[in-house]
């Protein structure tokens, strides 16, 4: 073994291999800028429709354009679109839409075709893409109101319903391909238009096209069709199926897609979340939500991210070579809430360094005096205090009293929250403020409304239950919703970057994959791109449309959120998620998998480019279409920059906007689950989630590490003392950014043996609520012990009764046994009985 001595021959080799899985993780504090994105319901529309077209589709545009030319050749007009009459686009809309209904399938799909190219903005005649917006959405109004919507519908129905079980389906499980879905993809594509299309308000719709749009909102979230069944139960249905190989060839990214755009549209997004829980909290008699999450955690700063290993050797050989110092004058500290929102999560470099200053000055340069006591330091900090008002539950207030009590009286007072006699001034003063910050949720009026409905059944019946838009969605889920959330799940496990193809698995590639493999290298580069673009897209997908559900269910009643989470958390969500953020974050978040030149529309107007490898990596490679944020570029409700504050951009880079919009989803997701409950936060830990979390803070944005850091604060007391000792920085990031809640041990208590079976009781509870609540809010059985009985003779003989085969075989023998040979008293049977 050779000998190092001291240790210090080993040392520049050992910084060495540190620096270079530095350098191969990006995961250097220099090079982590902050991250330029705007979170919203969704990226900009002409971005949205843009990602619903793989780039292997390209040529099927064309396509489009050759099915209109020739409807219109058979119908004896031009196929110039914008030089005619609104007249003869509705006569022409309208002779399109009986051409669905014809029994040729070619035919069919050709009018289909020519119909998409019309809301696709009839591109062959425009020369920009703002042209070719005002057009399509111009097109879709006049779509709608001409009746073209019920019979894509109906279309999507016939297509679903034509998929067999037989044996070229289950074929298809492997090898299907682009063209197996061509027909699908032009009806989903020709809806997702007109949704994403009408989803959207616009300052140029004039008063008819508002009522239009809100009026087609309202009925997306109603049962249509012949068989009254909700749009989005449909598209479920088309998501179970696919995922249990059973139509391997429905195109399931448009699928996810249109699911995720009828949602939003027909329950509504954030905005409307918003007006929705303080309508609600309204009624309760509750004050109303002033402060939103997203709008403060827009105000909030991003934070460094932790130190590596690398970092933290050079910082300590940095501190032995640096000559003594001598300090030059103290600084005047005004307050710890003037660093509220400036955190450093990095290890300081030493005490006697200014943080703020980038240029040491050299020590010999004479100093300004320090101020007087008396005299005030300017100070333009304008984010004094914390950045959320604390909050405590009433049943913290009845803990914190019973203790007390037991401790100063010896007794407690079940039930008695005003009495404080025998208890130390301090406590009085320490209940006042407690008091003082009471949030009363939603949720706790719902589950006391449950209880007394438990206990009291006659005299506290269930009240008529509104039919809003959730509600008819829940209801419609309800027997179904536990295969849904499997099948969201697997496809969330399959486009997973940590992901690795098994034979077993969902065929995710079915309408990205073409018939024929690439040849060249410009093809295969195209492709791979395609490919990563397609599972960002359906991230993107399941995870907006999961949270979506997930907060319009918990405001609609708690137990229906319940019911959703608990089948989520038995599908193995949590840990699906925490194998999707361990990887790579900051690549993720800016990878760039898009190619400009073959985004919707550009690849359609003008001359086609010709597409190169140098050409390819350039787009590739460049901040355009999807990449940037909505806020950016203007046009976005929400505005500004993602990391508000007031702080200047420099050294900020952009994301790739869907990306970024993923993980902030799957985090709330994971939030919402874990939220007040003991076992999956131990679930958390048993996974070992710190270490996962703690490098996604890498990502410099604010809301998105705000949802990080409540999910350490959740699980610290259980991770140990030793954790938290050598998380000091990560600790006061917590208690700076996440909300306090008065009473709560998080920073000090340890549970470090906790075990997750231990609190496998609150999960048994809480599933015994759900399904006590689903059966009586759902179940149209009687209970038979409530039934009532019915005692005449008419009614109970004029009972229509079922007699079985095997009865009526042996009627004669019944009658003999039964009837006939029995001795039977009518006059006492048929006496009234008094």
């Amino acid at each position: 073994m050779e000998d190092n001595g001291d240790g210090k021959r080993s040392l520049p080799k050992l910084r060495e291999i540190f620096t270079r899985q530095r350098q191969d993780s990006d995961a250097s504090m220099t090079d982590c800028p902050d991250i330029e994105f705007n979170y919203d319901d969704a990226d900009l529309p002409e971005n949205e429709v843009a990602e619903l077209y793989s780039y292997t589709e390209g040529p099927e545009f064309q396509l489009n354009l050759k099915a209109w030319e020739e409807v219109c050749g058979e119908l004896g007009v031009l196929p110039l679109w914008q030089s005619a009459s609104d007249v003869s686009h509705r006569t022409l809309i309208i002779r399109l839409a009986d051409h669905l209904e014809l029994c040729n399938r070619s035919l069919r799909m050709r009018a289909a075709r020519a119909i998409l190219y019309i809301s696709q903005g009839c591109w062959g005649e425009v020369q920009s893409d703002r042209e070719q917006t005002m057009w399509a959405r111009r097109n879709v109004f006049l779509l709608v109101q001409c009746g073209v919507w019920p019979s894509f519908l109906q279309l999507l129905h016939l297509e679903i319903e034509s998929t067999g079980g037989n044996e070229n389906q289950r074929k298809l499980a492997v090898s299907a391909s682009l063209a197996d879905s061509a027909d699908l993809r032009v009806i989903l594509s020709v809806l997702y238009t007109i949704v994403e299309t009408l989803r959207v308000p616009s300052d140029d719709d004039t008063e008819a096209q508002t009522q239009t749009r809100l009026y087609f909102c309202e009925e997306l979230g109603q049962p249509q069709g012949e068989d009254e069944e909700l749009v989005a139960m449909t598209l479920l249905g088309m998501v179970t199926r696919f995922c249990n190989s059973s139509a391997p060839h429905f195109p399931i990214r448009k699928v996810l897609l249109l699911l995720w755009k009828v949602l939003l549209s027909s329950l509504g997004g954030t905005q409307q979340l918003a007006v929705l829980k303080n309508t609600y909290r309204d009624k309760y008699g509750l004050q109303p939500c002033e402060e939103d999450t997203l709008t403060v955690a827009r105000t909030m700063r991003a934070s460094s991210p932790p130190a590596s290993a690398a970092d933290l050797i050079e910082q300590q050989n940095n501190q032995k070579r640096r000559p003594f110092r001598r300090q030059q004058g103290l600084m005047k500290q005004s307050s710890l809430d003037d660093s509220v929102g400036e955190l450093d999560l990095t290890a300081a470099a030493d005490d006697d360094e200014q943080p703020t200053n980038d240029i040491d000055e050299p020590p010999d340069l004479p100093q300004p005096p320090s101020p007087r006591p008396g005299t005030p330091v300017p100070n333009n900090t304008t984010n004094k205090g914390l950045p959320w008002t604390p909050k405590v539950r009433q049943k913290d207030i009845d803990s914190f009293l019973d203790s007390t009590r037991i401790k100063f009286v010896g007794f407690q007072l079940q039930g008695d929250r005003t009495s404080l006699a025998g208890l130390p001034l301090p406590i009085h003063e320490g209940v006042k403020v407690l008091s003082k910050h009471v949030y009363v949720s939603l949720s706790e009026i719902q589950i006391r409304q449950e209880e007394e409905m438990t206990r009291n059944p006659l005299s506290h019946p269930e009240s008529d239950i509104p039919q809003t838009p959730s509600e008819i969605l829940y209801q419609a889920m309800l027997p179904t919703l536990p295969q849904c959330m499997i099948a969201l799940l697997k496809i969330l496990l399959a486009a997973a970057p940590t992901s690795k193809a098994k034979t077993d698995s969902i065929n995710i590639m079915a309408d990205v994959l073409p018939e024929e493999m690439p040849m060249t290298v410009v093809q295969s580069m195209k492709l791979g791109v395609d490919v990563n673009r397609h599972k960002e897209v359906l991230v993107k997908a399941v995870s907006a449309t999961l949270l979506l559900l997930l907060k319009h269910f918990r405001i609609n009643h708690i137990y229906q959120f319940e019911f959703m989470s608990q089948h989520l958390v038995f599908a193995n969500c949590i840990p699906l998620i925490l194998k999707f953020f361990n990887q790579n974050i900051m690549a993720y978040v800016q990878a760039k998998n898009t190619i400009p030149l073959l985004d919707f529309p550009a690849c359609v107007i003008g001359d086609p480019p010709e597409m190169t490898a140098e050409a390819l990596e350039a787009g590739s490679g460049s901040p355009a279409g999807g990449n940037t944020s909505p806020g950016g570029s203007g046009g976005s409700p929400s505005g500004g920059c993602g990391e508000g504050g007031g702080g200047s951009n420099h050294g900020s880079v952009t994301c790739c906007w869907r990306n970024m919009f993923s993980c902030t989803n799957l985090l709330r997701i994971l939030n919402k689950l874990c939220k007040w409950k003991h076992s999956r936060i131990m679930m958390l830990v048993v996974f070992k989630s710190a270490p996962i979390l703690k490098r996604t803070l890498k990502v410099k944005h604010a809301m998105m590490q705000l949802y990080v850091l409540k999910l350490l604060k959740m699980q610290t007391k259980y991770l140990g003392r030793q954790w938290r000792k050598t998380n000091m920085k990560t600790m006061s990031a917590i208690y700076q950014k996440v909300r306090h809640r008065l009473n709560d041990d998080w920073a000090y208590g340890n549970d470090p043996d906790a075990r997750p079976w231990d609190f496998q009781a609150e999960e048994c509870a809480l599933r015994a609520c759900v399904d006590r609540f689903n059966s009586r809010r759902y179940n149209t059985a009687i209970d038979p012990d409530f039934e009532p009985l019915d005692n005449c003779v008419t009614s109970v003989l004029g009972r229509p009764v079922e007699l079985t085969e095997e009865f009526k075989k042996h009627y004669e023998v019944w009658l003999q046994q039964e009837v006939f040979s029995a001795a039977i008293d009518w006059d006492q049977l048929l006496a009234p009985n008094l």
